[in-house]
Parts: C-alpha cells; sequence; structure tokens
C-alpha cells in the first residue's frame, strides 16, 4: 500500500446502546487510540443509516480508493467488503456466532452470522482480544491466516479505584452479575447456584443482575426467585454503587471471547467467579474463582470457601491480575499500531479525526 492511505474504522454501531461492543470499538479504535495513526472513524445516526454505511458506503469507499484499509471492530464487515480480502481487517470478540447458534436470535443468524461466516473463511488477517478466541479462530479460518493479539486495556470504567467499601450490614453473600441478557450468559446456572447458597445456610445470599433485557430469557422467572433482583440496564454511577455493595461478581457464561466486566470489577477489589475453562483462565490467572456451573451445590461450597479469605487478600490477587493482563495489553497495542502502520504507510502521520457521518 502507497503511503498516506486511508483507514477507515467502521463505528456505524456506536452511539445507542454502550455495551461491551461499543466500548472495545471506541476504546481500542477511537483516533486517539491508535494514533499516531491517521484514522477516520464512519459513524451512523440510525440502524438504518448503520445497515447503509455497512453494506453500501464502507464498500464504496474501498472501491474508490485502492489503497484504503477497512477495519471492522463491531459488526462483521458486510459480504460485499469482504470481496477486498488483505484491506479489511476484522477483530474478532468471539466464535459464538458459528459455534452456539442456538444461543442467537433470528437477527443474528439472518443477518450477522452469513457475513461473519464468509469473513472468518475468506479474510487473510484479523485481530483477536484473547488467546482463547485466537485459537477457536484458527478451527475456522483459511489456513495461512494471521491473527494478531489485540488485547483491550482494562480501564476503571466505574470509577471503583480506592472507592471506601461500606460494611455489610449483615452476614448475607451479595453476587453481582453483568451483561445483556441472553441465552448464552446461561443466568439461570447462576440462580441455581444462589439457590444452593440458600439450602447450604446462606439464607441471606443474593444477586443483582445488571444489564439491558436482550433475548431468550425468561425475565419473569429470573424475577421470581427469592434473592434475585433484576436492575436492568443502569447509568455507570448505579453500577459503580451495585458493584461496591457486593463480595464477587459471578459469570455463569457457555461462552465468552474474553469477558471484559470480570476484570473491570477487579478494581473493586472484588472476587470474581468465574467457569472453569481455559479463556476466564487465561483473563483471571490465579484471581479467579473457578466453579463448573452446571454443579450448582459443588459451586456454592467453593464460593462460600472463597468468600471466607480476608478481603485484604482477594483485593490483592485482583491488582495483580489488573497490572499482568495491563502489561500485556500495552504490548499488544503498540504491535497493533505498527502493523496498521506497515500496512498503509502511515509511518509519520500525527494527527487524526473523525469523519463526517
Amino acid at each position: 500500500m502507497t503511503a498516506r492511505s486511508a483507514i477507515y474504522i467502521d463505528h456505524t454501531h456506536c452511539g445507542r446502546h454502550v455495551t461491551g461492543l461499543e466500548r472495545i470499538t471506541l476504546e481500542l479504535f477511537s483516533p486517539q487510540a491508535l494514533a499516531p495513526l491517521e484514522v477516520q472513524a464512519v459513524t451512523a445516526s440510525t440502524r438504518l443509516g448503520m445497515m447503509a454505511r455497512q453494506n453500501l458506503d464502507l464498500p464504496a469507499r474501498l472501491a474508490l480508493n485502492p489503497s484504503a484499509l477497512l477495519i471492522c471492530p463491531g459488526f462483521p464487515p458486510a459480504p460485499l467488503a469482504s470481496l477486498f480480502g488483505a484491506r479489511v481487517l476484522p477483530y474478532i470478540h468471539d466464535l459464538f456466532l458459528l459455534t452456539r447458534p442456538q444461543d442467537l436470535n433470528i437477527r443474528a443468524r439472518l443477518a450477522m452470522r452469513p457475513p461473519f461466516a464468509l469473513a472468518v473463511r475468506h479474510l487473510p488477517r484479523f485481530l483477536v482480544n484473547s488467546e482463547t478466541t485466537a485459537g477457536a479462530l484458527r478451527g475456522f479460518c483459511r489456513p495461512d491466516a494471521a491473527i494478531h493479539l489485540y488485547r483491550p486495556q482494562v480501564r476503571d470504567v466505574f470509577d471503583l479505584a480506592g472507592a471506601p467499601r461500606p460494611p455489610r450490614s449483615g452476614g448475607g453473600l451479595r453476587l453481582i452479575a453483568l451483561g445483556t441478557l441472553e441465552p448464552r450468559k446461561n443466568l439461570d446456572a447462576a440462580v441455581a447456584i444462589l439457590a444452593a447458597l440458600h439450602r447450604q445456610g446462606h439464607a441471606d445470599a443474593c444477586l443483582d443482575i445488571v444489564g439491558r433485557p436482550g433475548w431468550g430469557v425468561d425475565m419473569a422467572a429470573l424475577a421470581s426467585v427469592p434473592g434475585v433482583t433484576l436492575h436492568g440496564y443502569q447509568p455507570l454511577q448505579r453500577v459503580r454503587e451495585l458493584i461496591g455493595d457486593a463480595d464477587a461478581l459471578i459469570s455463569t457464561a457457555h461462552d465468552e471471547g474474553l469477558g471484559l466486566p470480570l476484570l473491570e470489577a477487579q478494581y473493586a477489589g472484588l472476587q470474581v467467579i468465574a467457569p472453569d475453562k481455559p479463556v476466564f483462565r487465561e483473563v483471571l490467572a490465579t484471581s479467579g474463582l473457578f466453579i463448573d456451573p452446571a454443579a450448582s451445590d459443588i459451586a456454592a461450597a467453593a464460593i462460600a470457601r472463597g468468600l471466607a479469605a480476608p478481603p485484604a487478600e482477594r483485593a490483592a490477587a485482583a491488582s495483580a491480575n489488573l497490572q499482568r493482563w495491563s502489561h500485556q495489553a500495552a504490548a499488544d497495542s503498540a504491535a497493533v499500531i505498527a502493523l496498521i502502520a506497515r500496512l498503509t504507510g502511515q509511518t509519520a502521520m500525527t494527527s487524526a479525526r473523525v469523519a463526517p457521518c
């Protein structure tokens, strides 16, 4: 590619809900994050505009600018974009669009899975958020595809570091789960673990579930379980308060490419409970409390034992893990900026701008 090649970043999915997908896009693929490269973040103000940008506008930009590069950090590249091969660089968060079709709603099955499958099987280069995602991707992509790690820096988005943790008014264990309510999150397992805690003598144990309603989850059934509170989507300040009241964050997800909230909660010194799967061991290392979500009684007993450890000890482990992860993410960032510079010849760029909508 020639010097000063255009770099387009697909930000069309941003600006409506700020969940994990949007947050990663804004933090890893903003003009500021990719400085000193000169990038153009292409946005859209409506869902219809997003579809038009992704399916028509971005491929047209590639066609009109033969040296341009398109980075897709959120939605899969549209089929027309994937035709441009090496000039399209997707960021892969996970492979569940291919590996867990049973957890997809109709929109994901029809509008997201086919272009994702096309991109994964056709494109020659990818960015990924974890070693686990990289390993899963190798099972689907072409043998000669290049896969580059781009782990996100974990910011204290909930302003938890140094926040005083109020003394508990009672002895009940308080768990919190974060994320969009959808089948992949396997919240029924978290509720079953809560019920097991009740049976094992922790009658006051409770579970706060924070996240916008997705699909395929029986909200009424969840809300009817003693000790469960569905909070829905909450602003950052309210999430901060709920995390501050918790003893531990729990994930019982079937599948994750990373699980960023698990790391973010560690700024509060929380114990993080997660399934004993490779991605969670990669993210949490020795700081995690690993369980089998399907074995609710065994998991509940392990959680009760783990939360009996001194809070200062759990907080120290969380802090050490954040430092470990941040060091890895900083190295990834430098390597990815160097990669994009090499692909586009933008080694001397010093400014950044946002393309008009």
